[in-house]
């Protein structure tokens, strides 16, 4: 059979392109080499933040007499809270094969390489191979976790993010290598479950692309909570023939220690999976890694786009997913399907989101950003320690940070770490999309109370107006 659309790949971009490109009323098939809803659905976003709502859960269960509650004997069961992750991802990975069936979507089971223009080859499971044509290819491969030549992942010692959601016992004691988003989400989750865990980060600071401000006030909240940390700092190499792992560690002054743990978890960023896909076969471009796109997401050959962590935008789901919707309305508009170019995508207004508690939400420019592009601004900083919602829930950890073009009121950007603040983020995205100054922030009457407030609260520090602080 022939179709108009196919989409190598069912994740947080695949399946929204898919899903699009049939409301436009184009027939459309799906190939995927293993779950529907890709790595974000079944090993990444979805499964973690089930696995930090159970270190959360137990937080506060351990915390109860904080708020007037006496439980005793609170106790976690590790193989229960894992068993929940996977069924929440289970569950969400059912909910894509309803909406593939809603759609009137083919799934097709097994890996795929473009063979020619207009052809994939498919690979089953069994090894028998098809041939699905089609009009359009959309590549929404994704990507993989890093491995660095110095610490091969074994899946037993040393582990990837993958292993370290279904691992089949505790661990005592676990080294982090790399302080990005994923690894201080697994830092946190456990320690909290009992778990003894270094950070190892080869940067000067943790959760590197945030503000500095939010990387001082998470590593402070972590030592709080029995996290060691360690910074300018690089794994050289491991030991994996004893009963544990010995890593040897440089430091910033050239010395080396060797740490002791359980396992090893590497959490050095992602890489794309465009290997073995028939890119060079095709001649379609790459760099650096990655699929070269337009701002429509056309590759370098005709009738074939690429989208999510294959091509240079960040590798985030929310922005694949809305790439997937932009390349599908592409070909929509090619096919006179839509009578309007879908509005390309702007990576400066981009939500980053961190899952660990406190967690970490930001957008737009930080202040070192701000000031290196000679802008001149106004910064305005509140503390969660001064909401009063905050106060009752027993959350006061973190803060706002906001930062304005001081000339013109526009809201260059926002760094958020507390309770939530990964709920409140979008507030802050559409107020720069439709482009927002300070003053109609302050003049927005936000409800009180409510954590969501800080956001003007912040701004009312920026602009000398503070009446909260």
């Amino acid at each position: 059979m022939a179709y108009d659309v196919i989409v190598l790949g069912s994740g947080p971009g695949g399946y929204p392109a898919a899903i699009r490109a049939s409301q436009l009323g184009f027939k459309v098939a799906i190939i995927e080499k293993e779950s529907l809803g890709g790595v974000c659905l079944n090993w990444g976003c979805i499964p973690t933040k089930a696995l930090l709502k159970s270190a959360q859960v137990y937080e506060y269960l351990k915390h109860s007499a904080d708020y007037g509650i006496t439980s005793t004997g609170v106790s976690h069961d590790f193989g229960g809270v894992i068993k929940r992750s996977r069924g929440v991802a289970d569950k969400m990975s059912k909910g894509v094969q309803f909406l593939m069936r809603k759609n009137k979507i083919d799934v097709i089971m097994g890996y795929g390489k473009i063979k020619a223009k207009g052809q994939i080859e498919v690979t089953a499971a069994d090894g028998a191979k098809q041939i699905v044509e089609g009009k359009y290819i959309v590549i929404a491969t994704g990507g993989r976790g890093r491995q660095l030549p110095n610490l091969p992942i074994d899946g037993q010692k040393v582990i990837g993010y993958r292993e370290a959601m279904v691992l089949p016992a505790q661990p005592k004691s676990m080294i982090i290598v790399g302080s990005g988003a994923i690894g201080v989400e697994f830092a946190y989750f456990y320690n909290s479950m009992g778990t003894k865990v270094t950070i190892v980060e080869f940067l000067p600071r943790i959760v590197p692309v945030e503000d500095e401000d939010i990387s001082k006030e998470l590593e402070k909240n972590y030592k709080k909570q029995g996290i060691d940390i360690m910074t300018n700092a690089s794994v050289e190499s491991v030991d994996t023939s004893g009963e544990g792992v010995k890593a040897k560690v440089k430091l910033q002054d050239g010395s080396y220690v060797t740490l002791e743990a359980d396992i090893v978890l590497s959490a050095v960023g992602v890489v794309a999976n465009i290997e073995n896909i028939g890119l060079e076969e095709l001649g379609i471009k790459t760099e650096k890694g990655k699929i070269v796109v337009d701002k429509y997401y056309q590759t370098s050959v005709a009738g074939i786009l690429a989208i999510g962590d294959a091509t240079p935008g960040q590798a985030l789901a929310h922005v694949a997913s809305k790439e997937g919707i932009n390349a599908a309305e592409f070909i929509g508009y090619n096919e006179k399907k839509l009578n309007h170019l879908p509005e390309p995508m702007d990576y400066n207004n981009i939500p980053g989101c961190t899952y660990c508690t406190p967690e970490i939400a930001s957008v737009g420019l930080t202040e070192k950003a701000a000031k290196d592009a000679g802008l001149d601004i106004k910064v305005g900083k509140f503390p969660f320690i001064a909401s009063g919602k905050a106060s009752a829930s027993g959350n006061t950890d973190g803060f706002v940070k906001v930062i304005y073009d001081a000339k013109y009121g526009e809201l260059l950007g926002v760094h958020m770490i507390g309770t939530n603040v990964t709920e409140m983020i979008a507030e802050v995205v559409t107020a720069r999309k439709l482009e927002t100054t300070g003053h109609e922030i302050l003049n927005a009457v936000h409800p009180h109370p409510t954590m969501s407030e800080a956001f003007k609260e912040a701004t009312a520090v920026a602009y000398g107006e503070a009446t909260d602080i």
